[in-house]
């Protein structure tokens, strides 16, 4: 399928049925940790970036699936950028819900949640889980390196707006890298933006998988437990997946793992944890992509990803 991806075991919202709204990486930041590469389109601009008609046609055909037997928990709209980019976003969560019934997540990195129609869009969803990782601009800028058009305070203000009238879940993730958003300014200015966004859980991530810039480093567990515990609010750190028993694993099939390469790099485990394959299969077949030049082997953090060849 060209948009919908999965359903992937995800750390954070259970067995989620993945949608990607944009094809191009088309965002409104650049991160130096983005995993899925620089961005193409460096915009705050918001049209039909895709044929939403499109999207809903997948969605419509996996719901049509008479073998549809995996217990999807939650539909989770994310994109090759920032979805809220997307004019059809509001139609796309209305319609899941409308056919569905089950809770639809977004992520997002918050720069749009100033404007009205978007915040307004966000409303339909459950759970919307925006990125906020650095309340200081210096720090801001280094990190997610934004267009011109963005600025912190009025997104800060948006993100604390969407707060106040939304009627679900609003999860803050920070991402946080070593010597760019994690001294002690930095979180100070964090805890004063989590007291004035009030959300219903703060997140605390760090960079995991191959990075865009080299120098986006990650912080140690204790690092990242030293920083929740000066934090405000429930915090939970997510920067390590969860390994999970899975009542059956089954063998994998080759184009639904590069489908899930196509959006981010990933191990052998990541692979096999996120659809629920048989590890030791997932491991052998990987090898064979690698050695058929299907995908590419690279070494980060002493683990070993696979991605396809740019």
């Amino acid at each position: 399928m060209k948009y919908l991806f999965g359903p992937v075991n995800s750390r954070r919202l259970g067995l989620s049925q993945g949608i990607d709204l944009l094809t191009t990486k088309t965002c409104n930041f650049d991160c130096i940790y983005c995993e899925v590469g620089g961005t193409s389109i460096h915009t705050c601009e918001r049209k039909e970036y895709t044929p939403t008609a499109e999207i809903l046609a997948e969605i419509d055909g996996l719901l049509a699936q008479d073998n549809l037997a995996k217990p999807i928990d939650v539909f989770t709209i994310t994109a090759m950028g920032e979805p809220t980019l997307h004019t059809g976003l509001g139609e796309i969560i209305r319609h899941i819900k409308d056919k569905t019934g089950k809770p639809v997540a977004v992520l997002t990195n918050g720069a749009m949640m100033h404007r009205q129609d978007v915040r307004l869009e966000l409303q339909a969803a459950d759970i919307v889980i925006p990125s906020l990782d650095s309340a200081r601009d210096e720090s801001f800028r280094k990190i997610d390196r934004p267009a011109q058009c963005v600025d912190l305070e009025e997104m800060i203000e948006g993100i604390s707006l969407f707060c106040r009238e939304f009627s679900g879940q609003v999860w803050l993730e920070f991402m946080l890298t070593k010597n760019i958003n994690d001294q002690p300014s930095d979180i100070e200015a964090l805890k004063r933006t989590i007291m004035r966004i009030n959300p219903e859980r703060v997140q605390l991530n760090t960079v995991v998988r191959p990075p865009l810039e080299s120098f986006a480093i990650p912080l140690t567990h204790k690092e990242l437990s030293h920083i929740a515990e000066q934090l405000p609010g429930k915090v939970e750190i997510i920067a390590s997946f969860a390994k999970r028993e899975h009542a059956s694993r089954r063998p994998p099939e080759q184009d639904e793992i590069l489908e899930m390469l196509q959006r981010r790099p990933c191990t052998a485990s990541d692979i096999s944890e996120a659809l629920n394959l048989e590890p030791a299969q997932t491991g052998r077949l990987m090898e064979e992509l690698v050695d058929q030049g299907t995908v590419l082997k690279i070494l980060h953090q002493d683990k070993t990803y696979y991605q396809p060849p740019h």
